[in-house]
């Protein structure tokens, strides 16, 4: 299992804590605007994926894609970032920090679980508890910067109004239980700003605009040849 490090903030309170995850939960279709998540299916659908069954979904992944690295090797030329929300049960409580959802495009017209097993999920390095910050969800701002064709751009920008709350998606998610510890969970994505393309580099942001407090990581994308 991998181990990970988080610098956490709860108030004035800060330490670095070790945490191992052993569950890894990708929540997905997690918009609460309707408008906004019929565009994204239809963004999606444009490169073939179909349509989700039920919304949300939870998709299981092996533990050992979640990493907290600075370059991330890709097969192919077809995988992108998402930034996201993350939620981390650990032993003293929620505590939540960001993500990429990185996702195998091509992969993802064959089947959704199947494209994000095949890539990574990045985290940052910083967390703040959970309560701290659940009653001002909605005000949470997400964002990621992409470099494209050598050029930095906003790629991603939002309030967390547009996803549901963690309560929501833990509820669903584990029928009323509480989310077990070393549980990792991906809390969705919103709309890429000029769609989905992939990048060379991928820049995510968590903000609490009520504080101040930034949680950010970034990750260049090497990718691999198929064949050589």
């Amino acid at each position: 299992m991998p181990v990970l490090t988080f610098e956490r903030q709860s108030g004035s309170a800060r330490a670095s804590v070790s945490f191992t995850p052993t569950n890894l939960v990708v929540a997905g279709w997690t918009g609460t605007d309707e408008k906004g998540l019929q565009h994204h299916i239809e963004e999606l659908a444009a490169l073939g994926v179909p349509p989700p069954s039920t919304v949300p979904v939870f998709y299981r992944n092996a533990v050992s894609n979640v990493m907290q690295l600075d370059c991330l090797q890709v097969l192919g030329p077809d995988t992108s970032g998402e930034v996201e929300p993350v939620v981390l049960a650990m032993e003293d409580g929620l505590w939540l920090t960001v993500g990429s959802d990185h996702t195998d495009r091509k992969a993802e017209a064959i089947g959704i679980a199947l494209s994000k097993q095949l890539c990574a999920k990045v985290l940052g390095t910083a967390a703040w508890r959970l309560d701290d910050v659940a009653d001002r969800w909605e005000g949470l701002v997400v964002r990621a910067h992409a470099t494209i064709d050598s050029k930095r751009v906003l790629y991603q920008e939002g309030t967390l109004k547009s996803l549901r709350h963690p309560s929501d998606l833990i509820a669903r998610y584990g029928a009323g239980k509480p989310l077990a510890i070393g549980t990792v969970m991906m809390g969705g994505t919103m709309s890429a700003i000029g769609g989905i393309r992939p990048a060379s580099r991928f820049e995510m942001e968590l903000e609490d605009p009520a504080t101040g407090n930034r949680i950010t990581h970034a990750y260049d994308v090497e990718v691999l040849p198929v064949v050589m």
